[in-house]
């Protein structure tokens, strides 16, 4: 007897449809225990060792495994299958086969999950991605899915297909057979946007530094803070998400795949809607950065799609760790190839990095810096010249003087600076609807000639940069576009020599 029904994989961050085929032929040739089960359709290791989990939970469950040679064919059979969450439909598929199983029913339905030895249905990862799709298929009325990934896929399929949550074999068993169960519902309203316990109130002076942040979240431009040890670096960028717009239905998602992927997400939080902020450690690697492995997974700057990518002593990375972000930070995409083929991560970031200006970490005399200039010239050379191109604004922090750091914060608070962000935004969303961007940081050659005309004045203040800083055509092309959200934050239609002007100053930095 043949028991067909549906799942899928994750190829990335992209779902695929999958159909499982079980055919029990009962001709018992062999031993019924994990040899009677042969399961084909480009399985891992993991997949295969489902027989091992499947049996044990049908004992535990009261089940009585299948007698005879039994085959589960997972279609297509040239699409690699990974992971345990084949388990629960495959059991479900066994049953049917079997006749424990309502057939009918089953070939109408998708499942996912991992079975315990007990029987018990643990969660798995990309339940978003999957439930997203699979609420395409219109062959399929209805999807389980464990207990704690039951959120999730209830919002991804927007109320297309039904979604049943189980937490047994047993459970499943009698929703496929009598029908018994609730839908889970889910809406984005039902979710509770927490944002993190930084406000820029309690930065204390640094006002060059603060508006230059103000600037970046406006434009989403990169940005690098440059000061000594202990000015406040870290605790500026940790504020920068706080000052970004609400992330829209649409970043939200594409965010919460990413985080479904790699199993990040629970029952308590079953979608990003708040702006990531990542900070990895100077140690990574080229893989663990921009993601990687046998099996290619997103990395740290996939996850900081839509947010903030903050690299604190950015000399000290690796080179050619650095080095590999010079695409996504043009394109917002990261592309991994391996042996099997090639995967895209979306990966379109703010980045903010921090580093000291020598090694020392002082920078001035006054303040004890006993670095030569050779040494200082080492220290800066870490960083290529290309890779500081991509980078807008280079933000100088400075010392506090004594009478500041002993007086209260007095700064503007993060919701005052974000309403400022949000109006700047929402300019460049109407200027940019038809061009299918939505900021100045990703203005186009065309765009750019459109909406960025320069007076007379601004163009002799221009020029004299580029020869005086020998500036390449992609930091001229930046600086418009900073000068352009500098306009659009004071409410200018043109760009004024004022805002070129700040614009300059940013490209600058202390870098020089």
């Amino acid at each position: 007897m043949v028991a067909k029904l549906y799942s899928a994989t994750v190829i990335g961050v992209d779902a695929y449809p999958i159909e499982i085929e079980v055919n029990l032929t009962g001709v018992s040739t062999i031993s019924v225990k994990e040899s009677s089960i042969s399961i084909v359709g480009l399985p891992d290791a993991a997949v295969k060792e489902s027989r091992d989990r499947i049996y044990s939970a049908f004992v535990s469950s009261s089940f009585m495994p299948p007698k005879g040679f039994t085959v589960v064919n997972l279609a297509p059979a040239d699409l690699r299958k990974e992971g345990a969450a084949f388990d629960l439909g495959i059991a479900l598929g066994l049953l049917g086969a079997s006749g424990s199983v309502d057939t009918e029913r089953l070939g109408r339905i998708a499942v996912l999950g991992e079975l315990g030895l007990d029987g018990s249905v643990r969660p798995v990862k990309g339940a978003l991605p999957i439930a997203a799709k699979l609420a395409e298929e219109k062959k399929i009325s209805a999807l389980l899915v464990p207990e704690v990934n039951a959120r999730e896929a209830a919002l991804a399929a927007n109320g297309k297909i039904p979604v049943f949550a189980v937490s047994s074999l047993i459970q499943a068993v009698e929703l496929v057979n009598r029908g018994h169960g609730t839908p889970v519902k889910a809406a984005l309203g039902d979710l509770e946007n927490v944002g993190r316990n930084c406000d820029f109130d309690e930065v204390k002076g640094q006002l060059a530094a603060r508006r230059a942040l103000e600037i970046a979240a406006a434009g989403s431009h990169n940005s690098l803070l440059v000061g000594p040890p202990g000015t406040g670096k870290s605790m500026l960028a940790m504020r920068l998400p706080g000052i970004l717009p609400p992330m829209t239905l649409e970043e939200t998602l594409e965010t919460s795949r990413i985080y479904s992927v790699l199993g990040l997400l629970s029952s308590e939080t079953p979608l990003m809607n708040t702006r990531p902020f990542r900070s990895p450690h100077h140690t990574i690697s080229d893989a663990g950065l921009i993601g990687g492995g046998r099996d290619p997974r997103p990395g740290e700057i996939s996850m900081a799609h839509n947010g903030v990518l903050f690299l604190d002593e950015l000399p000290e990375f690796k080179r050619n760790v650095l080095e590999v972000m010079r695409q996504p930070l043009e394109d917002g995409i990261v592309t991994v190839s391996r042996a099997s083929g090639s995967c895209r991560f979306p990966a379109r970031f703010m980045l903010c990095a921090a580093m000291n200006p020598c090694p020392c970490g002082r920078g001035e005399i006054e303040l004890g810096c006993q670095c030569k200039a050779e040494e200082k010239r080492r220290y800066l050379k870490k960083l290529s010249g290309p890779l500081l191109d991509r980078i807008d604004l280079r933000v100088p922090v400075r010392q506090l003087s004594e009478a500041e750091l002993l007086k209260a914060p007095d700064g503007e608070s993060s919701a005052v600076m974000r309403a400022r962000v949000c109006r700047a935004r929402e300019i460049q969303q109407e200027r940019y609807a038809k061009y299918g961007f939505y900021c100045n940081s990703q203005l186009t050659p065309k765009a750019l000639q459109e909406f960025c005309e320069l007076p007379a004045s601004g163009e002799k203040l221009l020029k004299d940069a580029i020869n005086r800083f020998k500036l390449s055509p992609r930091a001229y092309t930046r600086i418009l576009k900073v000068a352009r959200t500098i306009a659009d934050l004071a409410g200018a239609a043109n760009i004024g020599d004022e805002h070129i002007f700040e614009s300059i100053n940013y490209r600058k930095g202390d870098l020089e």
